[in-house]
């Protein structure tokens, strides 16, 4: 998979990508990251990529210019998905993590400042994604999540291929807890269960931990989650079910409140 990210800081991505699973999958060719640096495209004297905006108001904004240009070198193929990384965009998830991990090219657009002119968005730009609802300096950051979390979800990049499949967020429940040596670490053991090599008494307790985790930690995920018929029983058998569909019901109700705000507010 090609990432062609554009940016006026090539030099943040340096590190990130000479490190761990980014490094040897750029090594094996899984990945490849071009990096383009937006000033290598302005056309005055002094590389200027940001000016101010029409109409006043607090600080600059990126001209479209030069972005344009450098787009359609990098785009000369007519190919790849354009995403510009904005605090106003999609909030990114894990679902769309795996969508994005079924291209073969993404182009990524880091925004500065008070951000890009907005006729270079309408223009060119396919997707914009938010990371989470902060403001941080610049869509670099923001980019080289998307370039981590798509990484990691691309055939033989991770060394259990299963990884990725039990991970936080691919089902809709948090993960449960782990453990690794020693046995017991400050007058705390390793549950029994996972030293017996019961291996289905070790993924009932697995499951089991990932619906209370998310019960404590992120109720409202539990809305999104169908169970099998043998993971309700389970669920019964902990005393678990009930919660589960307390908190299901509660986020339902939120969720129609909200609605209801938002209709009447418009």
């Amino acid at each position: 998979m090609r990432f062609e990210v554009l940016t006026i800081f090539p030099d943040l991505f340096s590190t990130p990508l000479q490190e761990g699973i980014l490094k040897r999958a750029i090594q094996a060719d899984h990945i490849r990251v071009n990096l383009h640096n937006i000033r290598d495209w302005a056309t005055d004297k002094h590389a200027m990529t940001d000016d101010r905006p029409f109409g006043g108001g607090e600080g600059m904004v990126m001209k479209p210019e030069p972005l344009a240009a450098c787009l359609h070198d990098v785009q000369a193929d007519k190919q790849g998905t354009v995403v510009l990384l904005s605090p106003r965009g999609t909030v990114y998830k894990q679902q769309t993590a795996e969508r994005l991990a079924g291209l073969e090219k993404l182009v990524l657009v880091c925004g500065r400042y008070e951000g890009i002119d907005e006729r270079f968005y309408s223009l060119y730009v396919d997707e914009e994604l938010s990371i989470g609802d902060y403001i941080l300096t610049g869509g670099e950051l923001a980019a080289m999540v998307v370039i981590d979390s798509v990484t990691r979800l691309l055939p033989g990049v991770l060394g259990c291929p299963d990884s990725a499949k039990k991970d936080t967020f691919s089902r809709g429940l948090l993960k449960h807890g782990q453990y690794t040596r020693p046995r017991e670490f400050e007058g705390r053991a390793v549950p029994d269960v996972l030293l017996q090599g019961d291996h289905a008494r070790i993924e009932e307790h697995r499951f089991l931990d990932s619906v209370r985790k998310t019960l404590e930690c992120r109720p409202e995920l539990l809305g999104k989650v169908t169970f099998s018929k043998a993971e309700r029983k389970q669920l019964r058998r902990a005393g678990l079910f009930e919660q589960v569909q307390q908190a299901v019901t509660a986020t339902a109700v939120a969720s129609s409140g909200q609605q209801q705000y938002q209709s009447q507010d418009k």
